[in-house]
């Protein structure tokens, strides 16, 4: 069983939150509603190889847009919250990245699950982004259909690339 890394958020334009996550999130929540847009949150988790190991990062994205009637919505931005961490538990080999594709999906899961019963408060969505290609000819597509499994188990949507923004762009930028 992986031990628990304790995760140090920050605000990606803004720097390092200084109050617990929870509480940090449902701020942004009550503002951004007292504002009439509707949220969405993706949580995603990517990592790069380095010297010793692997830096990965976790990030959610919260999206906001705004209903102007008639069947039109239109996005008002969005914020990148974020977090890395290192580990020398992987192979870097091909054999070790399907297991590291799963451990990126479950610190995804991980985190989600700790903001859901915020989320469920506010009725706001939620998707799990994972860095996954459905394309065979890529490594990671062997953790495709377990990963697929273990997010829906989980009772969580999901996407996967290219449409895995939260994993494949913010998340894979934060690791570098």
């Amino acid at each position: 069983m992986e031990e628990k890394i304790e995760l140090k958020w920050k605000r990606m334009t803004k720097g390092p939150i200084e109050k617990p996550l929870f509480e940090y999130l449902e701020g942004i929540f009550e503002e951004s509603l007292a504002k009439g847009l509707m949220l969405k949150v993706a949580v995603g988790t990517d990592s790069q190889r380095s010297k010793k190991g692997y830096k990965f990062a976790t990030v959610i994205i919260i999206t906001t847009s705004e209903d102007l009637g008639g069947g039109v919505a239109v996005g008002r931005g969005g914020m990148v919250i974020g977090a890395n961490f290192f580990s020398t538990k992987y192979k870097k080999t091909k054999e070790g990245v399907k297991e590291r594709m799963m451990f990126e999906v479950s610190k995804s899961i991980e985190v989600a699950y700790e903001i859901s019963p915020l989320l469920d408060l506010y009725d706001i969505p939620l998707e799990i982004h994972a860095d996954i290609n459905p394309d065979v000819k890529w490594e990671s597509n062997k953790a495709l259909s377990e990963a697929v499994g273990y997010i829906l188990g989980m009772g969580y949507d999901f996407k996967v690339k290219p449409n895995a923004f939260a994993s494949s762009s913010a998340a894979d930028r934060m690791s570098q």
